[in-house]
């Protein structure tokens, strides 16, 4: 059995959601707090959180960063809350997509697809050779790991992945709607500067090691790019 925990305060919420998740063919577990949420998320191993941002004892926020630590489970934050700044670090904690409430729950369910179907596509991928080394840098799409000089530089899951993509096409450059359809999929309603708030917060960890042979490059008024120094290869 696949389990969709829905972790929310608000009875009618979860109660809507439960009936819609159902439709999907998954079967629901509904949590009120954050503490339980991680509780349920422990019992039940499910396949993508729906995750409220305002809860009690512990927010999404926080949620969403703990399970992090340990899954790269699918998950959606909904919220109230609907400022660029709140959406941005949702993203920048590892959340798979943000809705705003009041929301559709067709969309909800429209979203929920989309994140799974980018998990059944990665995971359909993950082979012998899904590893791309550039002089210090490794990209690891087999462990999800990426490391500069030997030295394992932590990334969450949405990093890496923009790493792959750049790294895997050196000097290509990548409008910041390419990134957003290719890291986020052609279902997520989202927004350019998403792509330069998670290119900023990337490059910072990046910049803890010396990478003087490659960087990640602005190119501006279109989009970013992977740039090697050619005169080092």
């Amino acid at each position: 059995m696949d389990y969709i925990l829905i972790a929310d305060d608000n009875k009618d919420i979860t109660d809507i959601l439960t009936v819609y998740v159902k439709k999907e063919g998954y079967e629901p577990v509904v949590a009120k707090d954050g503490v339980e949420a991680e509780r349920m998320f422990e019992e039940y191993n499910p396949v993508a959180l729906l995750l409220d941002v305002m809860m009690p004892f512990k927010d999404g926020y926080e949620v969403c960063r703990d399970i992090r630590q340990k899954s790269s489970v699918p998950i959606i934050l909904i919220t109230a809350r609907g400022e660029d700044f709140d959406k941005i670090m949702g993203l920048d904690i590892g959340a798979d997509d943000y809705i705003v409430k009041p929301f559709s729950p067709s969309e909800v369910m429209a979203r929920l697809r989309a994140v799974l179907r980018r998990l059944n596509r990665d995971s359909g991928s993950q082979k012998s050779g899904n590893i791309v080394t550039i002089n210090n840098m490794v990209v690891n799409l087999e462990e999800y790991s990426f490391s500069i000089n030997g030295q394992r530089v932590p990334l969450t899951k949405k990093e890496i992945e923009t790493m792959w993509t750049l790294a895997t096409n050196p000097n290509k450059v990548f409008t910041r709607d390419n990134l957003l359809d290719s890291l986020w999929g052609y279902d997520y309603y989202g927004d350019s500067r998403t792509v330069d708030s998670h290119i900023k917060r990337l490059r910072a960890k990046l910049d803890t090691q010396e990478h003087p042979d490659w960087t990640i490059k602005t190119i501006w008024g279109v989009g970013y790019k992977f740039e090697i120094n050619e005169d080092k290869f």
